[in-house]
């Protein structure tokens, strides 16, 4: 025994080293059964666990949902970023129309013409290019969807009876999504 020992002992104190591993001094195994859960905790954390796996299966689905919700979205949108552009130049392609058929009935000026005309025709394929497509109307069953009637007039003749008998102003689709609808006259 060291000095500070025997005094320890002397005034009436031990000195003890504790193990601080104290399963080493439990007999058996009985002690490392109080650490497990009883059967009605084991139930309940099943479930708690079971509960967990279907908010897991149900946020993992709506991220999903969401996820192509977006890129669908995304999708729209490049097809149509052009859609106030092209919106603003349909009146000029309506002025364009009205002059290309004007300079069809005169007679003169032939290349001035046929300048005009290539000018308008590629005007034509440019905006066909990124997605416009004129919309058929004439003659064709009149659909409160697809075109805005301006007055009705009596048809002509029996099977012009709520058709389209005249068109003021084209409608046009961008990428299958209409951007602007037919100003018609429907029949009677």
């Amino acid at each position: 025994m060291t000095e500070k020992d025997k005094d320890m002992h002397a005034n009436g104190q031990e000195s003890r080293d504790f193990d601080i591993n104290a399963d080493e001094n439990q007999s058996g195994s009985t002690h490392l059964n109080d650490a497990l859960p009883e059967e009605g905790e084991a139930d309940k954390l099943r479930g708690d666990l079971e509960e967990l796996r279907k908010k897991y299966l149900l946020l993992n689905a709506d991220f999903d949902n969401f996820r192509k919700r977006n890129a669908k979205e995304r999708v729209e949108l490049i097809n149509t970023a052009n859609k106030e552009v092209i919106i603003a130049l349909l009146d000029v392609l309506d002025d364009s129309e009205r002059a290309a058929k004007q300079l069809e009935s005169s007679a003169g000026a032939n290349a001035a013409n046929e300048g005009v005309m290539l000018v308008f025709n590629k005007f034509q394929n440019i905006l066909q290019s990124k997605g416009l497509k004129a919309m058929e109307a004439l003659h064709e069953e009149f659909n409160p969807d697809l075109h805005e009637a301006v007055t009705e007039i009596p048809a002509p003749t029996e099977e012009l009876k709520g058709k389209v008998i005249d068109v003021l102003q084209k409608g046009y689709y961008l990428n299958d999504k209409i951007i602007r609808h037919a100003r018609v006259v429907v029949g009677k």
